[in-house]
């Protein structure tokens, strides 16, 4: 298992925002980023050092996904006819992991990403246990029959701290999501400002 699995807090603390509006998060106490220099004042960010903390945002929310991967996602937005940044953000949310993690049916994307892993979800009636699988519109999302009673599940679709999104349609009665459309990033409900035009800014340099 990669380390990044255990990172989510130390990202929230390293870019000193709670990026997924968790109440757990360490920056609602401490805004502060980590270790004997967090509190230094910070100076202003140059272009670079914007596009990278963009990048470094985005990347994180996603389960820290790999660099790889992130880039991955990037070119094949770049390809798409249109606004790459709506592309990017559109790739992203249709990863397994992310439409797992906005249907409720897990409490964070990194424990979408090992729910997958394990085995627990099933698309369009076949078990698919690769979080980055690519979800189309009309795909249906189902937690496996053994799986529905997972105190992980029972607990998270209780959460009142997020809603199900307009692009998702969940029925948590059966422990079943459609993917309805790809979204555009204004439809994306993050818990923090993304800037997705920063990072093809990144990538195009």
């Amino acid at each position: 298992m990669s380390k990044r699995h255990s990172a989510k807090y130390k990202i929230d603390r390293r870019l000193g925002e709670n990026l997924w509006g968790r109440p757990k998060s360490p920056v609602n106490k401490r805004e502060y980023g980590p270790g004997q220099h967090g509190q230094r004042r910070k100076g202003k960010l140059s272009d670079f050092g914007q596009q990278l903390r963009a990048k470094q945002k985005l990347k994180g929310y996603y389960a820290n996904i790999s660099e790889k991967q992130f880039y991955g996602v990037y070119q094949e937005a770049s390809r798409l006819r249109g606004d790459t940044s709506e592309s990017l953000i559109g790739l992203l949310e249709s990863r397994l992991d992310a439409v797992v993690f906005r249907a409720k049916f897990v409490p964070t994307p990194f424990a979408a990403r090992q729910f997958i892993n394990h085995g627990h979800i099933n698309v369009n009636g076949k078990r698919v246990n690769i979080p980055s699988y690519r979800v189309k519109a009309g795909d249906v999302i189902e937690v496996r029959q053994k799986s529905k009673e997972l105190a992980i599940v029972l607990e998270s679709v209780s959460l009142a701290e997020r809603d199900v999104p307009e692009y998702i349609e969940a029925d948590h009665s059966k422990m079943t999501a459609r993917f309805v459309r790809m979204p555009a990033l204004g439809d994306v409900p993050y818990a923090v400002q993304m800037e997705p035009n920063l990072v093809v800014e990144f990538y195009s340099r």
